[in-house]
């Protein structure tokens, strides 16, 4: 479901007014700029995963597994705070699932627990276990997979038999492949794959560890590839920059729509409020590691990035210029308090969230049915999301966008349809 907001410029207030201090085309220069930074941030640190991946598959051990573990985290945080670009830019939407594609059904990739179950009329292949199996059968072909490649992987594997959940690609394969399930339902624990599930011989546990092996191995370089090529798209030359320079109004509308979208209807419906509506730790993001916390708060960070026109970089430098806050202060200044005011807000919201798990309390433990505690922590972060949307709508009227499509959740329009 989406919600259509529309302005009209008969108002006056689509046409530029002399003397702002903020002009379009500077916030959108910022914009991309920070764009290209933080995919840039998500390169290297994949790049830094890549090196702890063959690492561990080169010299098992608990050290190895630890450290590679330790990278895909790091790894979390610029690319979490990137996914404000999506829904605006097509470029972006269009690639993302290769990326963070979720939820998955993981008995795809490799073993799972008995109590997963087995093949059902919504995927056939929800326990293919291609590692297990170097051949199988799609669409009444026989497959190859004895060589498991990133082709295999992108080009077969993936949304296998046009199934969203077959995710054999990007950052919640490579998790699954480092934590294994998450066994622990709603109580203490994340994910427990032994590092031996890599070691060689007599040694390894799970069976098949040199095709586990060889598909962490080409899902690790997928990512690194499929993120060089989207930092391109952002550069001085990039299509993404161009595409989002062509027409002004439009890029002000992407702007708006990426942090409208991420804030309703993905993080606070789909990522949040339906977990907590099911009582399902399944529903977590990053579900195997147990660090759906991070998820949710950089998110957060992501969306205040793009209204206040900066980013601190993993290095420690800061990219900023002329941004929505500038062009909002012009015309309203009360609304831009009321906008930074909310984002805040649902930034200490979240980083509640991110303290208590820190401390203990995780998140799939949060949503335990009947545990009052850590349901008021998300839904202090639900709350947050949805009155900072309200107030991106302001945004959109005063600066005189045309229209845009913030994406909906069913878990906050129609509740009664989850349960249908």
């Amino acid at each position: 479901m989406k919600l259509h907001l529309t302005t009209s410029t008969a108002l006056g207030l689509a046409v530029a007014m002399p003397g702002f201090a903020a002009e379009k085309v500077d916030v959108l220069t910022t914009y991309a700029d920070i764009a290209a930074a933080k995919y840039g941030d998500s390169l290297v640190t994949a790049q830094v995963l890549q090196s702890a991946v063959n690492a561990l598959v080169t010299a098992p051990s608990a050290e190895n597994m630890q450290a590679a573990r330790a990278a895909w985290l790091a790894a979390r945080v610029p690319y979490q705070q990137s996914e404000v670009f999506r829904f605006g830019n097509a470029i972006v939407d269009d690639w993302e699932g290769r990326v963070n594609a979720w939820p998955l059904d993981e008995g795809l990739i490799d073993y799972v627990d008995a109590s997963y179950g087995g093949p059902s009329d919504e995927n056939g292949f929800a326990t293919l276990n291609v590692i297990a199996n170097p051949t199988f059968t799609l669409s009444g072909e026989e497959v190859d997979a004895a060589a498991i490649t990133p082709t295999l992987l992108q080009e077969t594997l993936h949304e296998a038999d046009g199934v969203e959940a077959n995710v054999a690609t990007g950052y919640h394969a490579i998790e699954f492949l480092l934590w294994g399930q998450d066994l622990n339902g709603h109580g203490d624990g994340a994910g427990n794959r032994p590092w031996a599930d890599y070691a060689q011989g007599d040694a390894c546990t799970g069976g098949n560890c040199d095709r586990r092996a060889t598909y962490l191995v080409a899902a690790t370089d997928l990512l690194v590839e499929d993120l060089a090529w989207m930092t391109a798209q952002w550069g001085a030359e990039g299509d993404a920059r161009a595409a989002l320079m062509a027409d002004e109004d439009a890029g002000i509308a992407a702007m708006l729509t990426g942090m409208g979208s991420l804030s309703y209807g993905e993080t606070a419906g789909e990522r949040m409020r339906l977990g907590l509506m099911l009582n399902d730790p399944e529903e977590e993001h990053s579900c195997f590691a147990d660090n759906t916390h991070n998820d949710h708060f950089y998110n957060g960070i992501g969306v205040q990035n793009v209204y206040l026109g900066e980013y601190v970089r993993i290095d420690g430098t800061r990219v900023s210029g002329p941004s929505l806050s500038d062009l909002v202060v012009e015309r309203d200044a009360e609304l831009d308090t009321e906008m930074r005011s909310k984002l805040s807000n649902t930034i200490m919201a979240l980083g509640r969230i991110k303290a208590a798990a820190e401390a203990g309390f995780a998140y799939d433990e949060m949503l335990a049915r009947g545990n009052a505690g850590g349901e008021e922590l998300i839904m202090g972060g639900v709350n947050g999301f949805i009155d900072q949307t309200r107030s991106i709508e302001r945004v959109v009227t005063t600066l005189g966008v045309a229209q845009i499509s913030i994406e909906g959740s069913d878990s906050l329009d129609n509740p009664d349809a989850v349960f249908q």
